[in-house]
């Protein structure tokens, strides 16, 4: 998907829409999700100054937004994915302006409205961060 299509299963926008591209694999259950960071971010803009640097909690979000391509969708937009834990994050390497992205998450288990699921984001081939998230899908205010 291309950020067009993903705008049609996301409720992210511009300034926060933070995927380029986003495949599912049917195959493994998995979704990669990748996005260039242009340095022109609000984020990296003062994080920090001759030394920009994409925030850990921004790192997690490109996570988070990966996972969404694996929720179920509801019509007209109903239902909205919201954080409802985040667990056993790590931080490896710096995600610095120019570098690429990659996302590459799972859901490994579902109760009721929770969804629990894990991911990794990696530039130049390292791990830059790692996280379990808990989303839950609740109804759109």
């Amino acid at each position: 998907m291309n950020r067009e299509e993903i705008k049609k299963i996301m409720p992210h926008r511009e300034p926060m829409l933070l995927l380029d591209t986003v495949e599912v694999d049917a195959e493994t259950g998995r979704a990669i999700g990748k996005y260039r960071v242009t340095g022109e971010e609000f984020f990296v803009q003062g994080h920090f100054p001759g030394n920009p640097i994409v925030p850990g909690v921004i790192q997690c979000e490109m996570i988070a937004q990966t996972i969404c391509a694996l929720l179920p969708q509801t019509a007209e937009g109903e239902t909205v994915p919201m954080y409802a834990g985040l667990n056993n994050v790590k931080f490896k390497n710096p995600l610095v302006p120019g570098d690429v992205a990659t996302m590459t998450v799972e859901i490994v288990n579902k109760k009721s409205i929770f969804y629990f699921a894990k991911g990794t984001l990696k530039a130049n081939d390292k791990l830059c961060t790692s996280a379990e998230f808990s989303i839950a899908i609740v109804p759109k205010k």
